[in-house]
């Protein structure tokens, strides 16, 4: 007879709020949110039979406060490595493997304009580099370009400085993100050499948007869209700047605590909660029709 061992949800809270102490971006935001966990944990809250459910409702209070959706208790149904980073780590290789390294679709559409799809998402630089200069490089000849972010939820801040790169003629400050550890900020810029031929800063280009693209897939299309050098085409985006990590604090579960924030050098703040707004709204199911349009009426004109 096997014998199932109930959920021992306290270990968990303690785990998490510790590491919320210790790294969340908001410090004074993470004492509220602790307070937040253990009185819940007392009231009996968190009395569940499974790691799935206990991981909505801790997500649920820790997203209360401020509305940070890096801000997770997420469930892995498999048993995850206890290394730092581990579990979204493996979670993204198997993703790479099955997306054409994270550009699915490369399609030239009537009027030399070219569609490039990042999916599901912009990976560590150190894997996408290739597949993404492929991609980028082939689509270097358009006459215009539209960048399809709508299906892609995040990834790598590196690797939106590369595709950046792509997209300008010069070296251009991108971004600059603070980081809590060691209370500093790290700027981000474009590339001076790419590997292949740059799309370059002068043709049109659009950056499709859903209502699910997130994290550094929205800074992707928020840095061109300051920078004037991209029209984003869609719905308003999910709304999350803050880079986090990952530590796994039960065999299926992993707390993902955001470590930094971003900062854009010609807004001087970010999307987080409001996320990217469109330039030309749409519906998502709608935006490479607009995109494309508008990129044959420019061309014309």
């Amino acid at each position: 007879m096997t014998t199932v061992t109930k959920l021992q949800p306290a270990p968990v809270i303690d785990e998490t709020a510790r590491l919320l102490t210790e790294h969340y971006v908001f410090p004074e935001i993470a004492e509220q949110l602790v307070g937040l966990l253990q009185r819940r944990l007392t009231e009996g809250a968190y009395d569940v039979d499974g790691a799935e459910e206990l991981a909505r409702l801790v997500t649920a209070d820790l997203q209360s406060v401020n509305g940070d959706r890096h801000l997770r208790l997420k469930h892995h149904a498999e048993p995850v490595s206890p290394k730092q980073g581990a579990a979204t780590l493996d979670a993204m290789r198997r993703d790479f493997d099955t997306s054409l390294g994270g550009a699915p679709r490369v399609e030239l559409l009537d009027g030399g304009v070219a569609v490039v799809e990042l999916a599901p998402m912009l990976f560590p630089l150190e894997w996408a580099a290739e597949p993404l200069s492929a991609a980028l490089t082939l689509a270097s000849r358009a006459q215009a370009l539209i960048l399809d972010l709508r299906s892609n939820r995040g990834g790598d801040p590196d690797t939106v400085a590369f595709v950046c790169s792509y997209l300008l003629d010069e070296r251009t400050h991108l971004n600059t993100m603070y980081w809590r550890g060691g209370d500093r900020s790290e700027q981000s810029w474009s590339l001076p050499h790419v590997p292949g031929a740059r799309f370059g800063g002068s043709k049109p280009l659009y950056v499709l948007s859903s209502d699910s693209t997130f994290s550094a897939a929205e800074e992707l299309a928020y840095d061109l869209q300051q920078l004037g050098r991209a029209v984003v085409v869609g719905e308003r985006t999910l709304g999350g700047a803050h880079p986090c990590n990952g530590w796994t604090v039960h065999p299926h579960l992993e707390a993902t605590v955001p470590v930094g924030r971003a900062i854009n050098p010609v807004s001087s703040t970010n999307w987080e909660c409001s996320g990217v707004q469109p330039d030309i709204p749409c519906a998502a199911a709608d935006s490479l029709d607009h995109a494309h349009a508008l990129a044959l009426a420019r061309l014309a004109g």
